[in-house]
């Protein structure tokens, strides 16, 4: 760390929180964490994190956990499907800098449990169940209250808790969550021994993914126009998602009709956040889904915020806090703004399709779907690239 160890208090212990708490204290941070729940509880179903995500885990020092618990896909297969099963095309995602795989799938509490053990094995404290209740925000550092009564002075206090952050209301940041018109259906199932790829089928305004998460479960998703506040209540889950997508076959068929009052089903609305810099405070910054919030349809939201985590812990080596924090939002705003527009596009195309806009689509994706995946994905890696080496500049300056 640059001059004296900073104290940091991560406020919200979802992936920003944790990955935060994990590079911090490997860069020699004094790192608290307090989070909300009362014990470490994760809403269940899946997540896939795309090589850049696994390459920050590697960098966490959490890669060999999370490949353990998850399932990488051979070859970084995506399998595309028509509704009614029909093959379109089948494209592939590149490996990751450390020779990470392309893509894997993994329970979203698989995912907690490891990053909350890499937490514990670095020492760093947790206090579950408490919240902030009262903060003082200086130019030299923030005064913190919990609602456990205790009370601290840190040199840097991270709001990291998430879409609907109540740290983004106490620095006076006035943004509130976006609907994007989507929601999204999540259920777990046992993975057939032959499913070994990820699976997108490709709906009339909807779209619906299969992708394993161990070597004996998958998880199924799907997005669909939902009204704005629309309320299902969580015992008819099975049924609604069932009927929101009984037009997919193939694959899809057998996973939705197994759908019944033991399974693992999760609805959720899509929101996002899009807050213009400065993403801090004084010494308050947010990241993670606090400040950029996604759509779900590239699948980059966790990585962003483990992202995050390692780019401001590498900034905090050579830099003063305050001027970590300047550099922090104009290295991330550009990547993170990248991948909510890119994704929002995507989404916003799929719910303007109608029968005539369907003539020719799984042509266009023979043509194009590669090229597509490959443009993503190298601008992606430009864009890292460009922010790594604001970074290293920086790094080499400090060594010499």
């Amino acid at each position: 760390m640059s001059g004296a160890t900073p104290s940091i208090l991560i406020v919200g212990g979802g992936i920003a929180g944790c990955s935060a708490a994990i590079a911090l204290s490997q860069a020699g941070a004094r790192v608290e964490v307090v989070e909300s729940q009362a014990e470490w509880k994760f809403a269940s179903s899946g997540i896939f994190v795309y090589s850049n995500g696994l390459d920050c885990l590697a960098d966490l020092g959490a890669l060999d956990g999370i490949l353990d618990a998850g399932f990488a896909i051979p070859g970084g297969r995506n399998l595309y499907f028509e509704a009614d099963g029909t093959p379109i095309v089948e494209t592939v995602y590149p490996e990751g800098r450390h020779g990470t795989p392309a893509i894997l799938g993994i329970k979203r509490a698989d995912l907690y449990r490891v990053l909350t053990t890499r937490i514990a094995e670095l020492g760093v404290p947790v206090r579950l169940g408490t919240t902030v209740t009262a903060l003082e925000n200086a130019a030299e550092g923030v005064s913190v209250t919990l609602s456990d009564g205790t009370s601290g002075r840190y040199d840097l206090v991270l709001g990291a808790d998430g879409l609907r952050s109540d740290m983004r209301a106490r620095i006076g940041i006035d943004v509130e969550p976006r609907y994007t018109g989507f929601g999204v259906w999540r259920a777990v199932h046992e993975r057939p021994a032959g499913l070994a790829s990820k699976i997108m089928m490709m709906g009339t305004g909807k779209r619906f993914g299969i992708m394993p998460i161990s070597d004996t479960h998958l998880y199924t998703f799907g997005t669909v126009l939902e009204e704005k506040d629309a309320y299902f209540a969580p015992e008819d889950w099975p049924r609604l998602m069932a009927e929101r997508f009984a037009e997919f076959k193939g694959p899809a068929e057998p996973l939705l009709a197994e759908l019944g009052p033991e399974s693992e089903i999760l609805y959720t609305a899509v929101e996002e956040v899009a807050l213009p810099l400065p993403w801090h405070r004084g010494r308050v910054l947010l990241i993670g889904d606090a400040a950029h919030a996604s759509t779900p349809f590239m699948g980059q939201g966790g990585a962003m915020a483990m992202q995050d985590a390692v780019v401001l812990a590498r900034l905090l080596k050579t830099r003063s806090v305050d001027a970590a924090l300047d550099a922090f939002g104009t290295i991330r705003a550009p990547v993170c703004r990248f991948v909510q527009d890119v994704s929002r596009r995507v989404g916003e195309a799929g719910a303007a399709e109608d029968e005539a806009a369907l003539a020719g689509r799984s042509e266009r994706m023979r043509a194009t779907a590669q090229a597509d995946v490959n443009s993503f994905y190298g601008e992606l890696g430009r864009l890292d690239a460009e922010a790594d080496g604001a970074i290293e500049t920086t790094e080499r300056l400090k060594a010499s």
